[in-house]
């Protein structure tokens, strides 16, 4: 994987440019306008959607009678819940179920007696409707604000994670096209230069990637019963290739 400083230097190839030398050099105006682009293209992404790179596995111990929790305090790079991830971890997974501040507030004032686990998500706190009763474990999936990684570790499993770029040695966590076409597009806008084909070159190409890495459904088996079977009436089963 190539560093943060080595995509520009291909994109300053690219674009018939000067190479910088470093990104975090203040007296240099180049150097500023492609650090400038790269953390917008990394944050672009970042907000796009939910990145299989940004998804990761969070828990949260509850206690009984304390029914509000900051996220950030529990997973430090925080940045979205996904949707329908919620679920209990007890001898019985139940799922939690998410409510809309309508639901919550006829739930809060005009219902009596509800003893199901229901939570919003407020000011990056889950706010549970009824206080746990008993203490569980609560595991989610979330959308980390990770953006790279520093490269200067001589471990892999020791990386460590960012949420913004600090050092030229910075790996992005998304595909290296991807960042390349984004710092492309915006290098040329920024110097007041034509730059529609490479914006929707860059489009394309991250609505393609996103997709792409999105979960696939599970394929159905289709059964039939095949009489042909030695008259015995054999279950034949259709799968899709």
């Amino acid at each position: 994987m190539s560093t943060i400083l080595e995509i520009c230097q291909d994109v300053a190839s690219l674009v018939a440019t000067q190479k910088p030398d470093t990104l975090f050099d203040t007296d240099n105006q180049q150097s500023a306008i492609f650090l400038s682009i790269a953390k917008d293209t990394l944050e672009s992404l970042r907000r796009y959607g939910d990145w299989q790179e940004l998804t990761k596995e969070g828990s949260l111990t509850v206690t009984p009678n304390k029914s509000i929790y900051r996220l950030r305090d529990v997973c430090p790079d925080f940045y979205s819940l996904m949707n329908n991830t919620v679920y209990v971890r007890d001898t019985s997974e139940r799922i939690i179920g998410s409510i809309t501040p309508e639901q919550w507030m006829n739930d809060r004032f005009f219902n009596v007696g509800v003893s199901e686990m229901r939570f919003k998500i407020q000011n990056n706190c889950l706010r549970f409707l009824t206080p746990p009763t008993q203490r569980c474990r609560i595991v989610f999936y979330y959308r980390s604000s990770v953006i790279a990684v520093s490269s200067e570790t001589d471990c892999p499993c020791d990386e460590i994670e960012k949420t913004t770029l600090t050092a030229d040695t910075d790996i992005p966590v998304f595909d290296e096209y991807l960042v390349k076409l984004g710092i492309i597009w915006r290098w040329y806008k920024r110097n007041g230069l034509p730059y529609e084909e490479e914006f929707n070159e860059y489009t394309k190409e991250v609505k393609n990637r996103f997709s792409n890495g999105l979960c696939l459904k599970d394929i159905p088996l289709a059964r039939c019963f095949d009489t042909s079977l030695n008259g015995l009436g054999g279950v034949h089963v259709i799968t899709k290739a």
